[in-house]
């Protein structure tokens, strides 16, 4: 008769063991994770008792405010011009959580961040109501302004970037088509719920952040990664490279996109006249000779297969390869790596990625760690911390860059923008990217990545339009949304 009860004695004192072990899990190891879970009501009650920070831009522009209310939500998160910086702002809701910096920066502007601790400690000692920090961010309004209303005016789904390559401060980060984040704010329940559904179930995917959580096949602007990798093998942009007009690869024929050969009959080009004709031959058999591991060298150091980049909201991952394995770095075969040096296959890079592949060149080769946070501020406005410039790393030599950003002037010549705009030289590449299983009937994507003034950089841009004409070109629809950002920046945007 003992024994029975034994048993039954240790099994109940085995699961009571079992429930103190899980609960010390769930209350100390996962606690801070429930708690940043944004789906978590409880931590958003609480927090929507604090007057939330607020996200600046340019100094004194508000881009995200809140207005005390008469209900339990006692204040209520209002975006201007909600739209046009929704990428960058992203939505506080009570019912769906936070996304972009609303998200990332969340334990600022809610308050409970250990740089804000002797504030609340002051606040909870003097009986004041407890209020968050405040984010300025790196955005130039300006420069924003002109990227978001060049892209609405033609209806365009796509995103433009724009960074300032010596420091890489993110000085504009559109998306389009975009959304109203009020609506989720506010505390109205069915207003929430009919704006998110609105929002999820559209196809043309407002609420999806395009400049860093969407990859395009980056066509001829990939033209610069596999010059780069030739350049620091050894070449110059003065080297003779072929000019054929087709390369059989695989059983089918890769041709240059005039169907012909890249400059009248000529049978070879230099490299820099090859890039500015955008000769597909030339450089598909470019990246056949530097090789799948070189040009996969070349592309890690650009930032290319990066998995962990913040900025500070998660960038996903650029490719050069078919997966995951090495970093998505591995050109699949020989076949696949003339098609990589035209930008096709498996090719896919971030709006964000292509920016910081012309400012790393614009920047005599150094690529800078891109940021959108300028300055983190009390909530009586007073620094906390500020922007830090970070190099990531020199993929190239300043020779190397400064060869590359020639051969960029001429391209831009080629583009109908003659090297210069209002006197202003721009270095710059078109580039039009084949998608879809039918591609000659599939709509491509249109790029213009560039920077100016060509001599002492200050701003580089990625502009990339999901183009609804299968005739459309980056020189014919990215390029003047392009040179519109930077004038808007060298007109005052800084």
């Amino acid at each position: 008769m003992n024994t029975p009860l034994r048993r039954v004695g240790l099994a109940m004192l085995t699961m009571v063991v079992l429930l103190l072990v899980n609960a010390t899990y769930i209350q100390i190891i996962k606690a801070d994770d429930y708690r940043k879970d944004p789906r978590n009501q409880r931590v958003l009650l609480e927090e929507y008792s604090r007057e939330r920070g607020k996200i600046l831009a340019g100094g004194n522009k508000v881009l995200a405010t809140v207005q005390a209310t008469n209900d339990r939500l006692r204040y209520l998160r209002q975006y201007t011009n909600g739209p046009m910086y929704a990428p960058v702002t992203g939505f506080y809701s009570q019912r769906y959580g936070a996304s972009g910096l609303e998200r990332a920066e969340d334990e600022i502007l809610n308050g409970s961040d250990d740089r804000l601790f002797v504030r609340r400690l002051s606040d909870l000692i003097t009986g004041r109501d407890p209020r968050g920090g405040n984010i300025e961010l790196t955005i130039s309004p300006p420069t924003q302004e002109a990227a978001y209303a060049a892209m609405e005016k033609q209806g365009f789904a796509g995103s433009v970037v724009a960074l300032n390559p010596k420091t890489g401060e993110i000085l504009a980060m559109v998306s389009t088509p975009s959304y109203d984040p009020n609506p989720l704010a506010a505390h109205d329940g069915k207003t929430q719920e009919q704006a998110w559904l609105a929002y999820r179930d559209d196809p043309r995917k407002p609420v999806l952040n395009r400049a860093i959580a969407e990859t395009y096949a980056p066509g001829s602007t990939f033209k610069l990664v596999v010059a780069a990798t030739a350049i620091e093998d050894g070449k110059t942009k003065d080297d003779q490279v072929t000019a054929t007009d087709k390369i059989t690869v695989g059983g089918s024929e890769l041709r240059n996109y005039n169907r012909g050969f890249c400059n009248g009959s000529q049978s070879t080009v230099t490299m820099e006249t090859a890039l500015a004709l955008s000769c597909n031959t030339a450089f598909a058999q470019l990246a056949h000779d530097v090789g799948g591991r070189k040009l996969s060298a070349m592309s890690a150091k650009l930032g290319i297969g990066e998995a962990d980049l913040k900025v500070p909201m998660t960038v996903v991952p650029s490719c050069i390869g078919p997966s995951a394995d090495n970093g998505c770095l591995t050109v699949a075969d020989e076949n696949a790596l003339y098609q990589s040096g035209i930008g096709q296959r498996d090719v896919r890079l971030t709006p964000l990625q292509n920016a910081e592949i012309v400012a790393a060149i614009a920047n005599g080769g150094e690529r800078m760690k891109p940021q959108l946070v300028k300055t983190i501020l009390a909530p009586d406005l007073s620094e906390i911390s500020s922007f830090d410039e970070d190099s990531l790393s020199r993929p190239m030599s300043r020779s190397t860059a400064d060869q590359l950003r020639d051969m960029m002037i001429q391209s831009e010549a080629k583009t109908g923008g003659d090297g210069k705009t209002s006197g202003l030289t721009i270095a710059s590449k078109t580039g039009t990217a084949e998608t879809g299983n039918d591609p000659k009937n599939t709509p491509p994507f249109a790029w213009y990545v560039a920077f100016a003034p060509a001599d002492d950089p200050k701003i580089a841009v990625a502009v990339v339009v999901e183009s609804r004409d299968v005739a459309a070109t980056g020189g014919k629809l990215s390029a003047t949304i392009g040179r519109a950002t930077i004038n808007a920046f060298l007109a005052g945007g800084s």
